[in-house]
């Protein structure tokens, strides 16, 4: 019955049978396609479209100012020949340098400080650490010095190595405490920590900061993580400079799982001025993509899709670098 059709159709008018069997090829495809979860592009042709699309969530932001910041010196040694670091404080600070640090026992030290005491002093998480570790070194650091301290094992000491992997110890572990008991009270973070490896006999990859926590004087410990940008010159690392961080960790959020992402005080990120967002190319950057922590789009673009323009991950929620006009509000003021 259909080849009868389909004949007298011919028949009638070539064209007009072309036209019809064309239109049914296409929708055949289309359905195809969609039946076998193929995604078909659609091409978004007037901003009234691209509206419809989910507004990625912005996470709430609360300012808190870190005093500490603690980076490789520029003589990164192995641990017979010791290795510098650098510090920046905003008040006088205790640069101590465990050596072989236990992992369990800085584990259990990380959790002695939520249930308390506070490890807001050397003593307090030299004691906390049970001297679990095989070497501890201190140095007094002033008011925004920018020395570097050399720390080295003692000879003596007879360590070369910490074992092959999996380890049961840190290399090195960096903590910074306030000096003056009378600047604690002005800080909501009390000590930085920074676990460190350092290259030895049995593991020779280069020296790195593996992890660093903030604990706060509320019992909270928080892991600084950096951003990444888009950028030929230089490649987002941990700060050198004490910062002000504006990403999401309210006085809600407690536990060892919780993230703070470095920003620079004042609301500001040096590092970001002058760069166009990599999707308009006009606006400057200003958002936080997360999970994938690229700083890579502006205010207004952070709106018109749902996955990183980078790394293509899923977009959970975004936070800003600066307390900057959003691209709403400047389109109302243009227009008033």
């Amino acid at each position: 019955m259909a080849a009868e059709f389909l004949v007298m159709l011919y028949e009638y008018s070539p064209l007009f049978y072309i036209t019809v069997i064309s239109v049914c090829f296409i929708i055949t495809v289309v359905v195809v396609l969609g039946w076998f979860g193929f995604d078909v592009p659609v091409i978004l042709r007037s901003s009234d479209e691209t509206e419809s699309i989910t507004p990625v969530p912005e996470k709430k932001m609360v300012q808190v100012t870190n005093p500490f910041a603690l980076e490789m010196g520029s003589t990164a040694g192995t641990v017979i020949e010791g290795l510098s670091l650098r510090p920046y404080c905003l008040e006088d600070c205790v640069l101590s340098c465990f050596w072989g640090c236990g992992v369990q026992a800085l584990q259990m030290a990380l959790q002695s400080h939520q249930r308390g005491p506070r490890l807001g002093t050397p003593e307090l998480f030299q004691d906390a650490l049970d001297f679990r570790y095989h070497h501890c070194q201190s140095f007094n650091i002033q008011k925004e010095e920018r020395e570097e301290c050399f720390t080295q094992m003692p000879p003596d000491l007879g360590v070369s190595d910490f074992g092959l992997l999996p380890r049961d110890r840190y290399p090195l572990v960096a903590v910074l405490t306030l000096a003056n008991p009378e600047t604690r009270d002005n800080y909501n973070i009390v000590t930085s920590v920074t676990v460190l490896h350092v290259p030895d006999d049995k593991y020779r990859l280069s020296g790195r900061i593996l992890f660093q926590y903030l604990l706060t004087a509320q019992g909270n410990m928080y892991d600084l993580k950096p951003l990444f940008m888009s950028a030929d010159t230089s490649s987002m690392s941990r700060t050198t400079e004490p910062s002000t961080s504006t990403q999401g960790v309210g006085s809600q959020l407690e536990g060892p799982d919780e993230k703070v992402e470095e920003s620079e005080s004042e609301g500001e990120w040096p590092d970001t001025q002058g760069r166009d967002c990599v999707v308009c190319q006009n606006a400057p950057i200003n958002r936080v993509l997360l999970p994938c922590r690229h700083a890579c789009v502006c205010d207004g673009c952070v709106h018109c899709f749902q996955h990183c323009p980078i790394c293509r991950a899923y977009v959970f929620e975004s936070f800003s670098l600066s307390n900057r006009t959003s691209h709403d509000e400047e389109k109302d003021l243009m227009e008033d």
